[in-house]
């Protein structure tokens, strides 16, 4: 049967390869040929365009493709009161290539106020025929990625005020998007998939945080932040391994942090990677409660090569052995493009798996 509330049967998980006119406007912007508001102009008309494309592939769910950032996670962070986006000596290591060197840095007290996502949503939501989707990173992110060091001591001398600002802001956050009509909002974290890497953990010991408490902190955050939503507000996380043209970071199955994600954290649905072998199996949707949603990313992002229905199909079905059909959906593993650069695949390869998506989905769910 199929879902009248987030997550839906085929959904997605938000970032859109960006559009040839984006990329060259942001690119004459940068260096200073055009102003910010010929900008604006710019991607407004791509992004009105991307939701009419979501929308024409049968996606009940639409984003704006987050045409309007460079990063998923750093543009979000460096918005924030308290938080400055910066230059640093490198970049984030993926397997065979490196970002962008910046990274956000913790100046001040961390706060929510006047931030521009604010309207990114509003004009998502003004330009869509289907329920709009945010996404912003998880507040782990402002901590998982730099750690202490990206963190002034005469500001927080102690960590715990660092997270207890940190949940608050992004209940200041959640409360602004839902204010706006928000009704669906998601939190991209890297955090708790990292956890189940023992390289990952390896680095956090050695830099002075402990992997066996660090996802517990993580999830209080999470849950003051999302905690007095409205009810009718659905709040999902997406777990992913790392996505930076094509390639990763982290491997591992959901073993080690399943019990602590489906039930001490207050989400209502997870979009959950299952496209390659450095995913593991199905067994960790065994700890799946009643009453809430995973999203199998069966189809990756990573490449323009085409699933077969016939293969979708019996992972499904694979699936369902550990955790009821009902309680589950299908989604590409991650987004297409996590930061401007994007995957290394064409945009009609993009959509042809989302049209598959949608096509699976209604032949396992029905149709509407």
């Amino acid at each position: 049967m199929q879902r009248t509330k987030p997550p839906f049967r085929a959904d997605h998980v938000g970032s859109l390869l960006r559009s040839a006119a984006l990329k060259d406007a942001r690119i004459k912007h940068q260096r200073g040929d055009i102003s910010a508001s010929d900008l604006k102009a710019t991607e407004d008309v791509e992004i009105r365009k991307v939701i009419a494309k979501q929308e024409e592939v049968g996606l009940k769910s639409v984003t704006d493709g987050e045409f309007r950032r460079a990063w998923w996670h750093f543009d979000f962070l460096g918005e924030l009161e308290g938080v400055e986006l910066i230059d640093v000596d490198q970049g984030i290591q993926f397997s065979g290539v490196q970002t962008k060197a910046q990274a956000p840095r913790v100046m001040g007290r961390v706060d929510f106020a006047d931030h521009p996502m604010v309207d990114h949503f509003r004009f998502l939501k003004a330009n869509t025929k289907q329920t709009p989707k945010m996404t912003i990173p998880s507040p782990s992110m402002l901590h998982y990625r730099g750690g202490r060091k990206m963190i002034n001591m005469g500001v927080y001398p102690e960590m715990e005020g660092f997270y207890h600002d940190l949940g608050q802001a992004y209940r200041k956050a959640v409360n602004a998007f839902a204010k706006e009509g928000c009704r669906y909002l998601q939190l991209d974290d890297c955090s708790f998939a990292y956890l189940c890497d023992p390289e990952q953990r390896k680095m956090l010991a050695a830099r002075g945080d402990d992997p066996e408490l660090q996802g517990e902190i993580y999830a209080g955050m999470i849950n003051a932040a999302i905690d007095g939503r409205p009810a009718d507000m659905q709040i999902t996380m997406h777990l992913c391994r790392g996505n930076f043209r094509s390639t990763f970071v982290a491997s591992g199955g959901y073993e080690p942090i399943a019990d602590l994600l489906f039930n001490k954290i207050n989400a209502d649905g997870y979009f959950m990677e299952w496209d390659n072998d450095r995913s593991g199996g199905f067994e960790p949707l065994r700890f799946l409660p009643k009453g809430k949603t995973v999203v199998l990313g069966l189809v990756t992002s990573k490449t323009g090569v085409l699933e077969t229905r016939d293969d979708l199909l019996r992972r499904i079905e694979e699936a369902s052995k550990y955790a009821p059909l009902d309680q589950l959906c299908l989604s590409p593993q991650c987004g297409f493009a996590s930061t401007e650069e994007g995957n290394t695949l064409a945009e009609e390869e993009q959509w042809a798996k989302l049209r598959l998506v949608v096509q699976v989905a209604e032949e396992v769910w029905g149709k509407a």
